[in-house]
């Protein structure tokens, strides 16, 4: 049973600042640092809100949801995913203090399915469509990242979905982008891939992380271009709020507008938010889970709690709503992340360089991030996964094929959902198939068919029950046991019943060994947990 545990108790506070989990901590946050920050922005243009509004959702992300969180590698801020429903929402509502309170009222809404336990929804997502989600997540890193890397810059930074805005989609912008390339952007890009793959290989070198090095080597290339006809443009640079002052800075944050707390708009947008915010945040647990190299399994009921926090908090402030965001959770474990400490310290690099650098950050070309991103996209979907997923049969491969098909022309939840009906299919597929077992001995000229019933057998097995005793030959001894079953649907025992009423009209002997007329599941309560702990 999870339980809602302070966020550093007095037996783990140690554990965050070893220095073996610092050194792995630090330089991982300023990967994810690097990364996060054009997707914060870039997610905030999609939805129509100022930019600094991302870097608010990115910012609490980092420092509130991972300080409450019980994940150790999730990273949370603004989600590709909500973009849509966020835009819409912001111009129905007329308002964005409107806006706002329905994303308190989502976090508020979020911390209550915490609550409830709901979190446990995403232990029946299979592992084919997580993996497959995980390598079309890959994919969509390396299609989406590709224009970028060339200094084609239309799409905004973090769009996932096979139609884009500009009216592009994901193949058709690779297509453009390759007719419209930077020379400067394509240079820095390769150079920015070459460091990332053989910086870390040279020992002596790799105490200094290597996107620092790429982002180093992104501002210097900047300065060489300039004044040439290869001259990065502003529009190819990253660019967040430049403030001038801490008055400033305090007006660039918004309250929401209680006012209207009797609008049942604010409430539909509220439970909408909710429900897709906790859908993604579910999924991209599971997901980092399966590639944490400790396997650790993160409490999800806790999630969503840490989850609902952070977005009344970012609500009140004037952020986005956030989720778990498997982009940047991935590239937090590929920059070899460790605790979630990493995640607090990008959203306090994120709140720093807002604060005091923003001129710097304003000159970092997003053709060196987009190289960071190509390189965790790669990793994400290796051509070993594919393999791996194949030997293990096509009740697993084919899931994870459709999955990323389905999330690569869709989005992730439309995706994942495609991807879950196929597993669904191929389950109850098995589970028609295997209903029973048997054996079959001749005494003289008189067959002997011992049916021996599986553990679980359900009313998805009826049909392949009926169909073999309705063709067991005449003269027939036929014995069904039941000493391995644990429940037998009421419409399979009605089936047996009947056939062993009706079946001496063919001279057939019917004998039941431990089949019980009635049958009841088991309750797991709590009690039985709390027994297993003992």
């Amino acid at each position: 049973m999870q339980k809602f545990n302070p966020a550093f108790s007095g037996s783990d506070v140690k554990k965050y600042f070893l220095a073996k989990n610092l050194k792995k901590d630090l330089p991982s946050s300023i990967v994810v640092f690097l990364v996060a920050l054009p997707l914060c922005l870039g997610i905030a243009l999609a939805s129509g809100a100022e930019l600094f509004a991302g870097l608010i959702s990115g910012i609490i992300g980092g420092i509130v949801v991972a300080s409450c969180s019980g994940s150790q590698l999730s990273v949370s801020g603004p989600a590709a995913g909500l973009t849509v429903i966020v835009l819409g929402a912001i111009t129905s509502m007329g308002s964005y203090p409107t806006f706002l309170l329905a994303v308190v009222l989502a976090g508020v809404f979020q911390i209550i399915l915490g609550l409830v336990k709901a979190g446990t929804i995403g232990n029946y997502f299979p592992s084919s469509v997580i993996e497959g989600m995980l390598a079309a997540i890959g994919l969509i890193l390396i299609l989406k990242q590709l224009p970028h890397a060339l200094g084609v810059d239309t799409d905004f930074s973090g769009d996932e979905g096979f139609f884009q805005q500009d009216h592009e989609n994901t193949f058709s912008a690779i297509s453009a982008a390759l007719g419209h390339f930077s020379l400067a952007a394509v240079v820095i890009s390769l150079l920015s891939i070459l460091i990332l793959i053989f910086w870390p290989k040279v020992r002596q070198l790799a105490i200094v992380p290597a996107p620092l090095i790429v982002v180093v080597v992104g501002v210097v290339g900047t300065f060489l271009f300039a004044g040439t006809d290869n001259a990065l443009r502003a529009d190819q640079m990253v660019k967040i709020p430049v403030v001038s002052g801490f008055s400033e800075f305090m007006g660039l944050f918004t309250t929401p507008d209680f006012s209207q707390l009797a609008n049942k708009n604010v409430y539909i947008v509220a439970l909408t938010i909710a429900v897709v915010a906790s859908l993604e945040t579910l999924l991209s647990i599971e997901a980092i889970d399966k590639i944490d190299p400790i396997k650790r399994v993160s409490p999800t009921n806790r999630e969503l709690l840490a989850q609902g926090i952070g977005n009344v908090a970012s609500g009140m402030i004037g952020g986005l709503p956030m989720t778990s965001v498997i982009v940047r959770s991935s590239a937090n474990v590929n920059a070899g992340g460790r605790t979630k400490m990493s995640a607090i310290f990008h959203g306090i690099w994120l709140l720093l360089s807002l604060l005091f650098i923003p001129q710097i950050i304003n000159m970092i070309p997003l053709s060196c991030l987009a190289a960071i991103l190509l390189v965790t996209g790669y990793r994400l979907t290796r051509i070993g996964l594919f393999k791996h997923m194949y030997h293990k049969g096509w009740d697993q491969f084919v899931p994870f094929v459709v999955t990323i098909v389905a999330v690569l022309f869709t989005d992730l939840l439309k995706g994942v959902a495609v991807g879950m009906l196929v597993s669904i299919f191929y389950l109850l597929r098995t589970n028609m198939r295997n209903p029973y077992f048997y054996r079959i001995t001749n005494d003289g000229d008189k067959k002997n068919i011992r049916i021996k019933l599986a553990e679980e057998v359900s009313f998805l097995n009826k049909a392949a029950i009926q169909v073999v005793l309705t063709n067991i030959p005449r003269e027939t001894n036929v014995i069904i046991d039941g000493s391995n079953a644990r429940y037998i649907d009421p419409d399979v025992l009605e089936t047996i019943f009947n056939y062993k009423h009706n079946a001496y009209t063919k001279g057939i002997i019917v004998t039941l060994e431990n089949v019980q007329k009635h049958y009841t599941v088991p309750k797991f309560t709590n009690k039985v947990l709390e027994d297993i702990n003992k």
